[in-house]
This record gives C-alpha cells, sequence and structure tokens, in this order.
C-alpha cells in the first residue's frame, strides 16, 4: 500500500491524532481498519469492475446496502432505475438487391445508431457525402442529384490521399456523413468502405449505444457495393480512383433497387442509488439536509467503448480509486455521523450512486427523483477518487466558487489539517457533484487527483493510501460538522462552467453557444442544456437551463451527437436561429457567435 511520506511533518500526525480523539469521544472513530475492509470488497475480483446492470454490480449494492444499515437507526433506502447498455442486431434483418437476396453478417450489417424499419427504393450514388463550403472552395457531393426518399451510397472517410485544400476532419465520420443525407432528404444510407480505408472492408461490429437517428443504416461490403453498381457499369474501386484523381466529387442514380429491413434491439439493464438518511434533532433545522455521495460503479472488464484507458485490454477495471475510495470514506461517515452522541442539527443523506461512468446517471436519477423536497437540499459534498494522497499532501476541492462561504470555511477548517488545498470554482465538473450544481445547489467535489492507473486494469488496492483517506475522511467530517453548525445554509452562486473547448473528429470545434449539454438523456428528442453559462452566446440570447435545443437554422437536433454536428458546421461571427422546447412550448432564438 502507498503510504505518506516519510518525511511527512510530524504536525499533522499530531493533528491527526487530537481529531482521532475528538471523534472517539464524540461520534465514534475514523477507522483505517473499514476503510481498507470496504475497498478490498469493493475492489475485488468477486465484484468485476462493477460494471452497471452486471451481477458484480449487484453484489456491490447488496454491500453498500448492509453496510449502510448496520448502524442500526438508519433506513436504508435502494433507488432502481433501468440504463441502456448495449444494442445488438435483431432477428429481423435483411436486405435484397434487385430482389436478390444477400446474407446478413457477412455481406451487411446495420450500424449501432441506425433506426430500425423497411425501405425499399432506388440508390443514388453520392461519392464520400459531403456537402462542404469554406469560401472559395467547396466539394458537393449532392449537387447535381435528388436523393429525397431514396437509398443514399456513401464511400467511408475522405479521398485518401487527402485532397488539397479540402479540410474534411469535421465531417467525415459516418454519423456525419448520415444527417448530412438525411438533411438531403434520404430516407436510408448505404455505407462501403473504400480500399484505402480498409483493404480487409471488415464489416462494422455493433457493440455501444450510440443513439439513434431516423433512418436505416446500413454497412456493405464492397462486393455488394459492386452488385449495386453494376448496371451502371461502375464498381468501387474504379469510383474511388475517379474522386481521388479528378479531385471532384462524381454522384449518379445506379440504377438498381435495394429492399432492407434493420431491426436494431436496445439492450437495458437495471442498477441502482443506495442512501441512507440520518435526522437532524433541532425541530426547524431538520428540514434543511446535507448530501454526501460517491459512485461507486467503474468500467467491468473495459474493452472498447468502456472508457478505459487501455481499450485493446480484456481484465477487471477493479476502481480502488475510481471510486472504492470515495464510497469507502462515505460509508464510514455513515457510521461515524450516527453514532450514538454525536448530535446533528440538520438531516444528512448518504447516498452510494450507480452509473457515473456512464454519464451520472445515478445523480440525475436521484436529483430528478429525490426523496426530500429539492429545495429542502442545501449542499452536496462529492468525494470521488480520494484514495491517492500524494506526498505533497495536497487535495483537490472543486466547486468552491457555488457558495459564497465555501473558500473562507475550507481554509478555516483546513488550520486542523495542514493540507496543501487546491481549490477550483467550477460548479460543474466530470462527476456527481454537477448533477446537484444544475439545480443551484452548493457543491464540494473532493479529490486526490488523476494517475496513471486510472481507468486501467492496475487501479487496485494495494496502491491506496489508507492513512491518507482516514486524514481526509476526518477532513470531510469536519466539513460536515461546520455546515450543520452554521446559523444559515451557504449562499448559492453562479460558477460556471466554463465554455467548453476540446476536440471534434481530431479538430477544434471553432464556435460554442456556451451551454453544458445534458450528455446521458436518451428519452428526449432534441439536446437538453443543462447549464446554460452567464455571459455567453446561448445566455444572451436568452436561453435557460433546462432548455431542449431541437433545431439550429432549420436542421434538426435529435441528440448530443446531431447537436455537435450542427454546432461544427458554424463559424465565428454566424448568426443561427435556434428552436428550444421550454416546459412543452416551442421558442425560437437568435444566437450571435
Amino acid at each position: 500500500m502507498a503510504n505518506l511520506k516519510t518525511g511527512l511533518p510530524l504536525l499533522i500526525f499530531s493533528v491527526f491524532i487530537l481529531i482521532s480523539a475528538e471523534l472517539a469521544s464524540q461520534t465514534g472513530v475514523i477507522s483505517e481498519k473499514d476503510i481498507f475492509k470496504h475497498i478490498s470488497v469493493l475492489a475485488s475480483d468477486s465484484v468485476e469492475g462493477r460494471f452497471p446492470g452486471s451481477s458484480g454490480d449487484e453484489k456491490s449494492v447488496k454491500y453498500i446496502s448492509e453496510i449502510m444499515s448496520s448502524p442500526g437507526k438508519n433506513h436504508q433506502y435502494v433507488q432502481n432505475f433501468e440504463i441502456i447498455t448495449g444494442v445488438s442486431a435483431g432477428k429481423n434483418n435483411s436486405l435484397s438487391i434487385n430482389d436478390t437476396q444477400v446474407v446478413f453478417n457477412k455481406d451487411f450489417a446495420p450500424l449501432s445508431f441506425s433506426a430500425s424499419g423497411q425501405l425499399n427504393a432506388e440508390v443514388i450514388f453520392a461519392g464520400y457525402g459531403f456537402d462542404y463550403n469554406k469560401g472559395e472552395i467547396s466539394w458537393n457531393d449532392y449537387a447535381n442529384i435528388n436523393v429525397k426518399n431514396k437509398w443514399v451510397l456513401l464511400l467511408r472517410d475522405e479521398p485518401l490521399p487527402a485532397t488539397d485544400g479540402y479540410d474534411f476532419k469535421n465531417i467525415l465520420q459516418d454519423r456525419d456523413k448520415v444527417i448530412t443525407a438525411i438533411d438531403k432528404g434520404a430516407a436510408g444510407v448505404l455505407l462501403v468502405s473504400p480500399t484505402a480505408f480498409d483493404k480487409n472492408d471488415n464489416l462494422i461490429e455493433i457493440k455501444n449505444p450510440d443513439g439513434s437517428v431516423k433512418v436505416p443504416v446500413i454497412h456493405i461490403t464492397r462486393n455488394i457495393a459492386d452488385k449495386i453498381l453494376s448496371p451502371s457499369g461502375h464498381n468501387i474501386p474504379e469510383l474511388e480512383n475517379k474522386i481521388i484523381t479528378e479531385k471532384q466529387p462524381f454522384s449518379f442514380n445506379t440504377g438498381s433497387f435495394v429492399n432492407a429491413n434493420t431491426d436494431i434491439e436496445i439492450i437495458k439493464a437495471r442498477t441502482s442509488n443506495i442512501y441512507t438518511i440520518i435526522e437532524g434533532n433541532d425541530p426547524v433545522l431538520k428540514n434543511e439536509y446535507i448530501v454526501i455521495g460517491a459512485h461507486y460503479d467503474h468500467l467491468g472488464f473495459g474493452g472498447e467503448g468502456s472508457n478505459s484507458r487501455r481499450p485493446d485490454t480484456t481484465a477487471i477495471h477493479y476502481g480502488a480509486d475510481d471510486n472504492a475510495s470515495g464510497v469507502a470514506a462515505m460509508l464510514e461517515l455513515a457510521d461515524v455521523l450516527s453514532y450514538g452522541n454525536y448530535k446533528n442539527s440538520r438531516s444528512y443523506i448518504l447516498v452510494a450512486f450507480g452509473a457515473e461512468e456512464r454519464g451520472l446517471l445515478g445523480s440525475k436519477y436521484f436529483i430528478e427523483n429525490p426523496p426530500v423536497p429539492l429545495q429542502n437540499i442545501k449542499e452536496m459534498i462529492n468525494l470521488d477518487m480520494i484514495g491517492r494522497l500524494k506526498p505533497d499532501n495536497s487535495l483537490q476541492i472543486g466547486g468552491v466558487g457555488s457558495s459564497a462561504e465555501a473558500d473562507s470555511l475550507l481554509n478555516l477548517i483546513n488550520k486542523n489539517f495542514d493540507f496543501m488545498l487546491v481549490l477550483s470554482p467550477e460548479g460543474y465538473g466530470p462527476s456527481d457533484h454537477a448533477s446537484f450544481y444544475a439545480k443551484d445547489i452548493p457543491v464540494f467535489f473532493v479529490s486526490t487527483g488523476a494517475h496513471t492507473d486510472y481507468h486501467t486494469p492496475e487501479d487496485k488496492a494495494e496502491k491506496i493510501n489508507y492513512k491518507g483517506m482516514q486524514l481526509i475522511t476526518g477532513f470531510i467530517f469536519s466539513l460536515v460538522k461546520e455546515l450543520d453548525n452554521m446559523p444559515q445554509p451557504l449562499t448559492y452562486k453562479e460558477a460556471g462552467p466554463k465554455a467548453a473547448s476540446g476536440a471534434r473528429h481530431g479538430g477544434a470545434r471553432k464556435v460554442s453557444f456556451g451551454i453544458m449539454p445534458d450528455f446521458a438523456a436518451s428519452d428526449i428528442n432534441g439536446l437538453r442544456a443543462e447549464i446554460v453559462t452567464p455571459g455567453k452566446p446561448a445566455y444572451a440570447a436568452g436561453m435557460k437551463n433546462g432548455d431542449i435545443i431541437t433545431a439550429i437554422n432549420g436542421n434538426p437536433v435529435g441528440d448530443i451527437q446531431e447537436y455537435m454536428f450542427r454546432l461544427g458546421q458554424l463559424n465565428p461571427g454566424d448568426q443561427v436561429t435556434v428552436d428550444v422546447n421550454r416546459d412543452g412550448e416551442k421558442v425560437v432564438l437568435i444566437i450571435q457567435l
């Protein structure tokens, strides 16, 4: 196990002994032994990486439930909810060319984001499927064809070697091309891999859920594409060479009809939030709640699409630090805060969230289905990856800008601990506190930071700094006690988020609306703006938290993927119209970028 640096000042250990003595006399001891036990169970082989909906997930829920209910006076509750864990091809996938049947999973396969449905229509070849116009440079595969209500046959990727002067990186993904085809009126899309892109011509394997477009989308082999092209006298290698050599689009009616049925099955699983409520003793203040939360799920066996940093490795991702560490501290606090001699004025909710790694799904479900009135939740403390306290004794705490008092409060508490506090103001962040901040609740996001074992099979129990965790848990206890003793709850403040910047398909996004999208919502038609950042374009145009974006410049937005595609087509200085659904009413906004 990793311990604190041997040369750590004796003052810290002296202070810790005093704190431990105080806890022992008032609430019972924060036990390093108990923390070790919890992590050893939650990061063991038997729970197999705690993937949401798995048997290991169920075992984790059972263990956490038993520990939460063990103090005796607490009531322990389980919130069950469904998540999408995968997609698969159903039994009713078929494709025929001019009435000649071809073989499923040998000649063709639907894509994971395909709609389920049937289409019998003409096939139009539309090259690489681009509609690209950047000043004097343009490339439009749809310029001289009509694809309305027809199949569109498209080459995947881009002309290779890349065509001089063109920058296709933001529009070359399969989904990007499909959205463009739908915008042009296509009723279905057939994709084929050029030789330069995939010489082996492997069909795309359906693995991970990726939303759904509104039309059937099918990947076919080059041999099948050549059969479709046969009446026109063309074939894929010849067309690929022609487009690359001439450096211009080439589109035409193939003369073939395709009748296909796509059948995509959505795989769902049940997972849970587990929580306990410790009721306060003050007749008035007990109606105010402090939430202490930590997610218990992890990546299971990893693999492609799991967010593993080793996607080519199938092995248990133990998640000892991420986030068995946070759950262990939360369970220990549940024990300490429910100890008989401890008298709390306000009430506490201690909760283990499920499916955080799938997009904060557990905390979103909790906040949408709160066990107490949402306005009664006054603060939220999120513990995520607190198991690797470094030799410099640094402790990262985010969200300090989400309340007026947080900064001074933390520094006051730290006088008894001497952590090197690394404070950041942003209320939003990549963990469950973001769900609470989105509802105007002050948050604290406590972490010891990332490390090279993060999201790999090497995040194991023996690498946890247990003495450091004991110290951090004592710090959190002191924070909870200070929040409990305050005459008034924390004063909420807007604290971001910063406008998201980052890569998309290998290229930087040129513009931003200044919103934090709801990446997890799968039950709405559109893209929900979880948080609209003050001072940014969407805010200036009147967009509000919770608005659902349904169209940009008249082009539909069905989900996060389509939103990102539409955004990638915009430029700084553009003025765009945005349709939003606000509580069932259509509102049109004009956003100046």
